[in-house]
């Protein structure tokens, strides 16, 4: 565990309105080899101290004049910068441990102290908020990585449009029930297309001149969710000219494994 985390460099504040449990409390943390260890006793400035220096862990008397531990306990929830609330209390009385643990605190130090029990409940709660913040730091770190990769993503998607457009007479994408979500040059004008909007109603015709036979083995690719290549679409127009298309498009899917549509390429060839 050492090895993960610095147990022993972690910022711990003694909050004690009695000298002689602080300087003992000192001697104890000093000695386990503890290098960061500030005090105070004045419970009004346990608050701002912590969010100025956010520590690892407050050792935190629950008998203070004027504030007690657990006004000091209800303010330090209000730290939004800190949600992760590392508190020892310690208390003479039994019968405020439970009630400190329900507040937040995450242990308790009887007194009169024994110090072998204070040396492992410090370490134990430590090293838990430790690797808190470790994980926390991953997280933030997980983050930005994806942010960054979508940044990327995005970035690719957009040369690869327009390299495409470049290319080709059009490209689309449709749905898993097969309305055009995304296109670009005269797709649904070449194709057929009928729509109120861009994501709206859309139908085709089979009376605009489409070879019935070539449209029937196209859907049979959609339906079993088959790539094509170069496929050939054949239009008679109103005015008896004829065009010919190769298409292309490719089905795709979620991270689930579920069909999400397709997206391919156009060419009028004739």
């Amino acid at each position: 565990m050492s090895d993960a985390v610095d147990v022993f460099g972690a910022s711990i504040l003694i909050v004690d309105d009695q000298e002689s449990n602080v300087t003992l409390l000192e001697m104890m943390l000093a000695e386990a080899g503890y290098t960061n260890v500030s005090v105070t006793m004045n419970p009004f400035e346990v608050c701002a101290l912590h969010r100025k220096h956010q520590f690892d862990l407050i050792l935190l008397d629950l008998q203070l004049p004027g504030m007690d531990g657990f006004q000091i306990i209800d303010a330090l929830k209000t730290n939004e910068t800190d949600p992760y609330l590392s508190v020892i209390v310690i208390t003479a009385q039994p019968g405020h441990k439970m009630r400190a643990l329900q507040a937040g605190a995450k242990d308790f130090i009887s007194k009169p102290f024994d110090l072998l029990e204070v040396k492992s409940r410090i370490r134990n709660v430590l090293e838990v908020r430790l690797l808190y913040k470790l994980l926390e730091q991953h997280n933030k770190q997980l983050e930005q990585a994806v942010l960054e990769r979508t940044a990327e993503l995005r970035e690719s998607e957009a040369r690869f449009r327009s390299l495409t457009e470049l290319a080709v007479d059009w490209y689309w994408e449709q749905d898993s029930i097969g309305n055009f979500i995304k296109f670009s040059g005269p797709v649904l004008d070449m194709m057929g297309i009928k729509t109120s909007s861009y994501q709206g109603v859309q139908e085709s015709s089979s009376a605009i001149g489409w070879d019935n036979a070539q449209h029937a083995v196209l859907m049979g690719k959609i339906a079993a969710r088959q790539a094509f290549l170069d496929f050939k679409l054949t239009r008679v127009n109103k005015d008896g000219t004829l065009q010919v298309f190769r298409v292309s498009g490719q089905p795709m899917f979620n991270e689930l494994a579920a069909f999400i549509g397709y997206r391919g390429i156009g060419l009028e060839v004739l």
